[in-house]
């Protein structure tokens, strides 16, 4: 009977050694080869397309790795999201924008966004496939608001500087200012094509997108200089009558 059984617990042995997750060397950057191979994945084929198998080659990494290090594919579009926003968060913090005056700091805060979008077309393609989704995943994140949340913040004080200088008019809100600049910036990027087809011109040179730089500059930096105008104004009769 001893004889018997020892086959079988061998090959018990082996089959847990086979499911172990080895352990590399250096955890974090295993960690990152997956995150960055992930980020390629899901910007070229969105979460829908994408392939762990694919994830796992790409990252030189074993599969199994891979859901030790993230759970599912799922989680790991998720760390994806949260990693994209971050790393754009962090650029923006990196521009200093209070240490000028406040409309130069947003003007460059636009300047900034086009030109990162420009450099980093999975941020639009990533965030597409969010929405796709409904942002079920992000809304899953605890980090996500608290990443997100100093950019408000920063426009915040910019447009109370300027206000106080005199520089930017009243009723400006910073959320709203932001949706605005990203907006500017994303509608012409992601529907580039379309918008070249509608109109018969390719809005995909340097100099169209030049063109839309200058345009969106002159947008933002009117309007600061405007305030919110009539929105403003029924603020402030409605607080009147109450």
């Amino acid at each position: 009977m001893t004889r018997a059984k020892a086959p079988a617990a061998r090959a018990r042995k082996s089959d847990a050694a086979a499911m172990r997750v080895p352990r590399p060397r250096d955890p974090e950057r295993t960690r990152a080869k997956i995150l960055d191979a992930a980020t390629r994945e899901f910007s070229r084929y969105g979460l829908g397309g994408a392939r762990v198998d694919r994830i796992a080659a790409r990252a030189g990494a074993n599969k199994r790795m891979l859901y030790y290090y993230f759970g599912d594919k799922d989680a790991l579009f998720l760390a994806v999201l949260e990693e994209t926003y971050a790393r754009i968060r962090r650029a923006e913090q990196a521009l200093h924008l209070l240490d000028g005056s406040p409309v130069e700091g947003v003007v460059r805060l636009v300047e900034f966004t086009w030109r990162y979008y420009l450099d980093h077309p999975e941020f639009l393609t990533l965030l597409n496939s969010a929405n796709l989704h409904r942002a079920r995943h992000l809304k899953r994140s605890p980090e996500i608001r608290a990443t997100n949340s100093p950019v408000i913040a920063t426009l915040a004080e910019l447009l109370r500087r300027g206000q106080a200088d005199g520089t930017v008019g009243a009723g400006i809100d910073p959320l709203q200012l932001y949706i605005s600049i990203a907006g500017l910036c994303w509608f012409f990027l992601s529907n580039n094509h379309t918008l070249s087809a509608v109109f018969d011109q390719n809005l995909a040179t340097a100099a169209a997108r030049g063109e839309r730089l200058a345009h969106m500059r002159g947008v933002i930096a009117g309007y600061l200089a405007h305030g919110a105008g009539e929105t403003t104004s029924r603020k402030g009769r409605r607080a009147c009558a109450s």
